[in-house]
């Protein structure tokens, strides 16, 4: 290190303190009081829907009207009655359980009893393999 020039020492004094308070210390009823005392200014503000139960989103809406003078009824397709009779008739026809058309098509035997039911949303994958594993048409013309 030598020749690099000259060597100078910092004597200032350094000064340790304690971190600042949080935003939650600031806001304690003791924190408070002290700073009412010294005279420091308070600021207090009264939030919006503060202390109720309500959520912001409970509102209304301009959709709301919208949506009370809807009256389409929205569900989802089922089997067709005539599907799942040709279904059930092509089983008993090949003289197979249900648990045995689903182990042949590679699906839960629930899925068999929801479409023989007719409680299915329609698949046409799942109605592709019904027609191959009992080798007749189910869908459209015969």
């Amino acid at each position: 290190m030598a020749g690099i020039g000259p060597i100078s020492q910092d004597w200032e004094p350094v000064v340790i303190r304690k971190k600042a308070p949080s935003a939650a210390a600031k806001k304690d009823e003791k924190a408070v009081n002290a700073a009412r005392r010294t005279g420091a200014e308070i600021e207090t503000v009264k939030k919006f829907n503060a202390s109720t139960n309500k959520a912001a989103s409970s509102s209304t809406s301009l959709n709301t009207k919208k949506l009370d003078d809807e009256t389409e009824n929205l569900s989802h397709d089922r089997v067709p009655t005539e599907l799942k009779k040709n279904i059930m008739q092509a089983r008993m026809d090949k003289k197979i359980t249900q648990s045995q058309l689903a182990q042949m098509i590679n699906e839960k035997p629930q899925i068999i009893q929801e479409y023989e039911s007719g409680k299915a949303i329609p698949n046409q994958q799942i109605i592709v393999k019904l027609e191959r594993a009992l080798g007749v048409k189910l869908r459209g013309k015969k």
